[in-house]
């Protein structure tokens, strides 16, 4: 177990993930986010679990004697509950996607942006989901997307302190 639940949050609230290591043949972990609850199983599968409202990146990657079969990133934020979620292999139960790509080069190229978002001294987790969502419409429409600045972040935070 990591740490104490965030006050009001119980552990039937949790958007739970599964992750797996399985060397070159499976992998799924996170990329961000900010767990509240870590249960392992064995030394290559464990379940993070994530309060309603936590962003977090989940990758996927699989592979066998040919090559890569899947590489998959998405960036999700957990739901509350009775809130309307998007299934999501391995994410029970679900939660709201903000992005979605696969094949490796999106893959590598999400995984580059999030690394620009964090030399900037932020927490991908508190990028405004707005983002998230902008990054990924650009990206399917092969376009380049805006990049996140400490200019946006702060009216990112200035917004969330006005209302949901």
């Amino acid at each position: 177990m990591i740490g104490r639940l965030p006050p009001g949050v119980t552990p039937a609230m949790l958007t739970r993930v599964e992750l797996l290591w399985i060397e070159k043949q499976v992998e799924r972990w996170i990329r961000f986010g900010r767990e509240v609850e870590e249960v392992i199983h064995d030394r290559s599968r464990r379940v993070l679990g994530f309060a309603p409202g936590s962003v977090f990146a989940y990758v996927r990657w699989a592979a066998n004697d040919h090559g890569t079969l899947v590489s998959r990133i998405d960036i999700a934020r957990a739901v509350s509950p009775g809130e309307p979620f998007s299934t999501l292999p391995y994410v029970r139960p679900g939660a709201d996607i903000l992005l979605r790509q696969s094949g490796w080069p999106k893959v590598e190229a999400v995984l580059q942006h999030i690394d620009a978002v964090e030399a900037l001294g932020l927490d991908a987790a508190e990028v405004a989901p707005d983002h998230w969502r902008h990054l990924h419409h650009r990206m399917q429409a092969s376009e380049p997307p805006r990049a996140y600045t400490l200019a946006r972040h702060q009216a990112w935070l200035k917004r969330r302190q006005v209302g949901p």
